[in-house]
């Protein structure tokens, strides 16, 4: 299911919450929602809104360091592809063949970068590095680059797998029911104690909208690749321009 369409079903989720608190207030007889009886329930909701508040903050903190971070592993790769390169152009035209690849490999990531995905797939970095085990360097300084070659390519992919082990991790949906139960209640009881006019039930729903745009950020933000906070590709499209100059 995608951040959008969470997002859609919190708002409606909050709405109907809203629209209940109002029909409600309409059977309750009338001293139950007196001057005591409504400060009764603003003090007890004032807990549940604290609790909402900071679990909204945790998330949306969590979400963004997990965008951070991948942004952050991403440029870190794509610099380390264009380091892979230059150690091979210096070792000789015998890596032409594993820089083409690994050209290629970059290449097929930006095709695939809006399906999901930019770091540098490890299924493209293995071929370059058999090719890299597969020379024979005939002096010491060729020795040392093969070494420095195998090394990086080696960063690439780890980096790749840390990537694959983020992505597969879901959402912490236990949390987030409950935070829509907390907000869902908070919602009710404004509707409950509020006035039903056009301006009163515009803010609510309104407040709704920015509520369930805020669990969207969450889902969205906790998965880089997809979706429509993503990071960008433009480090990527710079290691092509960059890859395979002499």
């Amino acid at each position: 299911m995608s951040a959008l369409t969470i997002g859609g079903i919190v708002f409606v989720f909050l709405s109907l919450a809203i629209s209940m608190g109002m029909m409600l207030s309409l059977r309750l007889p009338h001293h139950h929602l007196g001057a005591d009886s409504k400060d009764t329930i603003k003090l007890a909701t004032a807990v549940v809104g604290t609790l909402s508040a900071l679990a909204l903050g945790f998330l949306i903190a969590s979400a963004k360091t997990t965008f951070d971070v991948a942004e952050a592993e991403l440029r870190t790769s794509v610099a380390q592809v264009v380091l892979l390169d230059r150690v091979m152009a210096h070792y000789g035209a015998e890596t032409a063949g594993a820089r083409q690849a690994l050209a290629q490999l970059v290449e097929a990531r930006l095709q695939q970068s809006g399906q999901g995905g930019g770091e540098i797939a490890t299924a493209g970095i293995e071929p370059v590095q058999d090719e890299l085990r597969s020379l024979i360097p005939e002096v010491e300084a060729k020795r040392l680059l093969q070494s420095r070659a195998l090394e990086v390519s080696g960063k690439i992919a780890e980096a790749h797998w840390l990537l694959v082990e983020q992505e597969g991790e879901e959402p912490p949906w236990a949390f987030l029911a409950i935070l829509v139960f907390w907000l869902a209640l908070l919602f009710f009881t404004f509707g409950l104690l509020s006035p039903r006019n056009t301006t009163v039930v515009s803010i609510l729903l309104v407040c709704a909208l920015s509520v369930a745009g805020a669990v969207f950020l969450i889902i969205d933000m906790a998965h880089p690749y997809l979706g429509f906070i993503r990071v960008s590709d433009a480090p990527l499209r710079m290691a092509l321009e960059n890859l395979g100059r002499t």
